[in-house]
């Protein structure tokens, strides 16, 4: 199956039809990437009907948590199709963090580092959940936060510290649109893209230098997740004392209960004996001599 429309062309399997179209109508709704002339270049998007096909297309370097592979130099975007598990996420969200992959090297090239990559088309898909600032607050817990050289070689680390990379990324790039609420990021890739050099257009752009930013975004990201660290440090003390003293308090109970059974058993003894006692007494009468029936009237 092949759809063309406005500058996309999506290629998929007849299966897949359903998806192809709605990669289109999403991609056709919605072309235009924060701070960015509109893109012109051409772009295939291709469906992989199956794993193998997806792995063949991508190519042995491709990660193994990837949902959709993006090829600036090609203007071209692989992506899972109706095979992909529920980890692989949104589709259309996935799309569009690819598609602005595309159009941040149209007009950056290979200028941006991997990191403003990652994070520029985390902000643009708006990927950023309650989730995520969930996440961020407990990876606080047993990390600190890293500059940003860190981050940038955190994603050929594997899985988790991809996912982490891909958090802090998402937050440095979100900084940098927030240092100018009235324009964005905007007048930065301007600069960037005129000067070649990150450092000269964040010093235009923004008087700080790079290692400034990189203090900037560590401590505002610090005071925005802080207080969610901290609740989460107390849920985990909370939650690790409830493992060290849940044994004693369960022993605790059941010897109370077993107390309580115990003196209700010997209350129980207690008042039968008693009820016994009177029931003899009664029997006895004065002198040990059984009672005499009452009379019968009549």
């Amino acid at each position: 199956l092949r759809l063309d429309g406005g500058r996309f062309t999506v290629v998929a399997d007849a299966g897949d039809a359903r998806l192809a179209r709605a990669l289109l109508s999403a991609a056709l709704a919605q072309d235009s990437f924060p701070g960015l002339p509109r893109p012109q270049a051409r772009v295939l998007i291709a469906v992989a009907p199956d794993a193998a096909r997806f792995l063949r297309w991508v190519g042995p370097a491709a990660p193994e948590w990837g949902a959709a592979i993006a090829f600036p130099d090609e203007q071209r975007v692989v992506m899972q199709g109706r095979f992909a598990g529920s980890d692989a996420g949104d589709p259309v969200q996935v799309l569009r963090h690819e598609l602005a992959h595309l159009a941040l090297h149209e007009q950056l090239g290979s200028l941006p580092p991997r990191w403003f990559d990652e994070g520029y088309a985390s902000v643009a898909a708006g990927e950023w959940t309650r989730e995520a600032a969930l996440e961020t607050a407990v990876g606080m817990l047993w990390r600190s936060l890293p500059g940003l050289d860190s981050v940038e070689a955190g994603f050929g680390g594997g899985g988790a510290a991809a996912a982490w990379s891909y958090t802090l990324a998402h937050r440095a790039v979100a900084e940098l649109m927030a240092l100018d609420p009235e324009h964005g990021i905007a007048p930065l890739l301007a600069q960037w893209r005129a000067e070649g050099s990150l450092e000269r257009a964040l010093r235009r752009s923004y008087g700080l230098t790079g290692e400034g930013f990189d203090r900037h975004w560590r401590a505002a990201t610090r005071r925005r997740y802080g207080a969610l660290a901290l609740a989460a440090n107390v849920s985990i003390v909370a939650g690790g004392l409830g493992v060290l003293l849940g044994p004693l308090f369960v022993a605790r109970r059941r010897r109370d209960r077993r107390r309580l059974a115990a003196m209700r058993a010997a209350e129980a003894a207690q008042e039968a004996a008693q009820s016994a006692s009177a029931l003899e007494a009664l029997l006895a009468g004065d002198g040990g001599t059984p009672l005499s029936p009452p009379p019968v009237a009549g």
